[in-house]
C-alpha cells in the first residue's frame, strides 16, 4: 500500500519518534477499528484519515505509552481499557519527518468515544472484515506536493467513499497480512 515511487526521507534525516494505536474492539459480532479524520487546521496530514497517534512527548516515553496516551487525548479511549498486543513495523514518514511505530491493542468492548476537536474532525468506525474485501483497494495518480513534484501511483482503501492511503493504509495492510499469516 506504499505509493510508487515511494518517498523516502534523506539518508541523513533525523526522524522524530511517533506512535499510533491500531485498536480492535468487538461490536455487532465482529471486530472494528477506529480511525480519525485529522483536523483541517493541522500542519501535517490535515484532512487525512489516520490512526490515533502522535509524537512521543519525552525521550524516555515508551512507544506503547505514547500510543495509548494519544488515543486517550484524541478519541477518549482510557489506556487502562486497552490490552497491548504488540507492534507492527515502524514506518519512516518523509513529509512530516517522523518514524511511526504502530501499536496494536484490543478493548473488551466498544469504547465511548470523545473526539478532541479541532485535532480530530470526525471518527470512522471500520469493520476489520471490510479491509479484506476484494473491491476495497483502489489506485489513483497524484502529483507530489513537494519537490520533485512527480506523479505517483497511490493505493488506497475505499471505505464508504473515504480514501485511506499513505502510512495508515500501509499499517492496516500489514495488520491484515499478519492476520492472514
Amino acid at each position: 500500500m506504499a505509493t510508487q515511487p515511494r518517498a523516502w526521507p534523506p539518508a541523513d534525516a533525523i526522524l522524530r519518534p511517533a506512535a499510533a494505536l491500531l485498536l480492535l474492539y468487538p461490536h455487532d459480532g465482529e471486530w472494528w477499528i477506529p480511525l480519525t479524520v485529522r483536523g483541517s487546521t493541522l500542519r501535517h496530514h490535515s484532512g487525512q484519515v489516520s490512526l490515533p497517534g502522535g509524537r512521543l512527548d519525552r525521550s524516555d516515553e515508551a512507544v506503547e505509552e505514547a500510543a495509548l496516551r494519544e488515543a486517550w487525548e484524541e478519541i477518549g479511549v482510557p489506556p487502562n481499557e486497552v490490552d497491548v498486543l504488540g507492534r507492527l513495523t515502524s514506518l519512516p514518514i518523509a513529509i512530516s519527518g517522523h518514524l511511526l511505530s504502530p501499536v496494536v491493542g484490543a478493548a473488551d468492548r466498544r469504547p465511548s468515544f470523545t473526539l478532541a476537536t479541532p485535532e480530530v474532525e470526525r471518527l470512522i468506525e471500520l469493520p476489520l472484515a471490510h479491509l479484506t474485501l476484494p473491491d476495497t483497494v483502489g489506485w489513483e495518480e497524484r502529483r507530489r506536493s513537494r519537490p520533485p513534484y512527480e506523479v505517483m501511483t497511490v493505493p488506497y482503501f475505499d471505505v464508504d467513499g473515504t480514501r485511506i492511503w499513505g502510512a495508515t493504509a500501509m499499517v492496516l495492510a500489514e495488520f491484515i497480512a499478519v492476520l492472514r499469516g
